[in-house]
């Protein structure tokens, strides 16, 4: 069993053509005939796949081979800062996976698994019916960014005055790079986006590469986790989701970002559904609490692929 400090190696690393451009994947386990992958989607937009490598354990615990990948514009993928809003769409991220799941040869079989814009990604997925997504994990994901927006608010109104103070002033003037607001914007990430502090390697090596090329994250987010001003600014899946038609897990920590009030339409609106708050997770609970989501996606993966047997 892979430890708590240790990721799982690659089995299999390479790219696919994506139209004129190539998406970078990883595959850990070995793919076969009939079986079912769970393909991970990482979040953002414009993070890479370094920080949910953590979710290669369930290779080995499950059976199941775990597909992680760069979104197009991040990572080892091709990267593209010359393109403007009109380009990074969810329908361009959702071609990409479509593309993604034929050039592996799963897309008759798979399980999805998406975190924070991941999860946003894997519900406009599902949405959709594929004929091959056997299941679909929801984690510290919300169902629209007005939600979002509102909480990540209430959360930052529960800052020290001087941090709270110091993100305003720097905001009115748009010195997003200051080192103060910088500093500012740590207080409120070492609270709900990841609790491990200092953050493990993966984690940090994430943040490196959204600071290296910030493309995707700014046009279609905006310069912090609370100060969204970017193309997802109107996103919402809510009236959609009673659409999703396979078994459901939606998983987020107590201090969560994507807090109570994020994902409840998940739970309220998805017909199967379940839900679990890991209660010393924030954003990242596969890595917080890592054994304890690992057991929980096993279970849940378990589940399925046991109701899929008889059903056949």
């Amino acid at each position: 069993m892979t430890t708590a400090r240790t990721l799982a190696p690659a089995d299999r690393e390479g790219t696919v053509a994506f139209g004129e451009f190539e998406t970078w994947y990883r595959i850990t386990g070995e793919l076969s005939p009939g079986g079912a992958p769970l393909v991970v989607l990482h979040g953002g937009p414009g993070c890479v796949h370094d920080y949910v490598l953590t979710i290669a354990d369930l290779a080995q615990r499950t059976g199941h081979p775990v597909i992680h990948y760069d979104q197009l514009g991040n990572g080892r993928s091709t990267h593209l800062p010359g393109r403007g809003a009109d380009f990074w769409t969810p329908e361009l991220f959702l071609a990409e996976l479509d593309s993604l799941l034929a050039a592996l040869g799963v897309r008759e079989g798979y399980h999805l698994l998406g975190q924070s814009w991941g999860g946003m990604l894997g519900a406009e997925h599902a949405v959709r019916r594929p004929t091959g997504l056997r299941s679909l994990t929801i984690a510290d994901s919300p169902a629209s960014m007005e939600l979002w927006v509102a909480e990540a608010n209430r959360l930052r109104g529960l800052l020290p005055p001087e941090v709270q103070a110091t993100l305003l002033a720097h905001e009115a003037d748009g010195s997003y790079d200051h080192p103060e607001y910088q500093r500012a914007m740590r207080v409120f990430y070492d609270r709900h986006v990841c609790r491990v502090v200092p953050n493990p390697p993966e984690v940090a090596a994430t943040f490196a590469a959204i600071e290296a090329d910030p493309t995707v994250y700014l046009t279609m987010n905006g310069p912090t986790e609370f100060h969204v001003i970017g193309t997802l600014r109107d996103w919402t899946i809510i009236d959609r989701l009673d659409r999703i038609a396979v078994p459901t897990l939606v998983v987020s920590g107590a201090h969560d970002e994507a807090t109570e009030a994020c994902v409840r339409p998940f739970v309220e609106r998805i017909p199967d559904v379940r839900q679990h708050v890991l209660p010393d997770s924030s954003h990242m609970p596969h890595v917080e609490e890592r054994g304890a989501f690992m057991e929980l996606v096993t279970g849940f993966l378990a589940e399925v692929e046991g109701r899929w047997v008889e059903e056949r």
